[in-house]
């Protein structure tokens, strides 16, 4: 019985087209050099349902993770964001304007609690993060306050030994 060129390859391309004609024989499932030929009647769908399940499987891991969606563990990074923001909104305000001490507060925050997201358990990578940048925004900001209040003592320190020439100029 000859069978056209073209039933065969569609047959051998497409395994859920195959006529019982062209079914396997059980010598085909044996591991040997023919062992290649195998297809799987599902393949195609199995490669969907993998998909799914991988979709699935991240949603379902996030959500019962130690530091997931449920957990005060994702939600605390997630607010203090704002702080890390809100710091970043002030490097458009001028230095005398800015508060010292709340912004070495902010500074002294990120530092130690970067370090301390790193060695507890379960390690909060987020957690980290969030510190890390609080800390940088702080440092620039108390820099620009330190340089703001250096350069002011510098000028009235100036003004103070102009003051005093001249009193002692009036004086002579």
């Amino acid at each position: 019985m000859v069978v056209p060129a073209s039933t065969v390859l569609r047959a051998t391309s497409r395994p859920f087209l195959r006529r019982a004609a062209f079914a396997p024989s059980p010598s085909q499932f044996r591991a040997g050099p023919q062992s290649r030929f195998r297809f799987n009647e599902s393949s195609s769908r199995r490669w969907q349902s993998t998909a799914q399940q991988q979709q699935h499987s991240w949603l379902k891991r996030m959500w019962e993770s130690e530091v997931g969606i449920k957990t005060v563990h994702f939600w605390a990074p997630v607010m203090k964001w704002a702080l890390v923001l809100a710091g970043i909104s002030d490097f458009a305000r001028p230095a005398e304007k800015l508060s010292f001490t709340q912004n070495f507060a902010l500074t002294c925050t990120g530092v130690i609690w970067t370090r301390w997201c790193l060695i507890i358990k379960p390690k909060n990578y987020l957690l980290a993060a969030v510190n890390f940048f609080l800390g940088l925004v702080g440092i620039v900001q108390v820099s620009r306050i330190l340089n703001y209040e250096s350069s002011k003592k510098k000028g009235l320190a100036g003004v103070v030994e102009e003051v005093k020439d001249k009193v002692e100029e009036v004086k002579a």
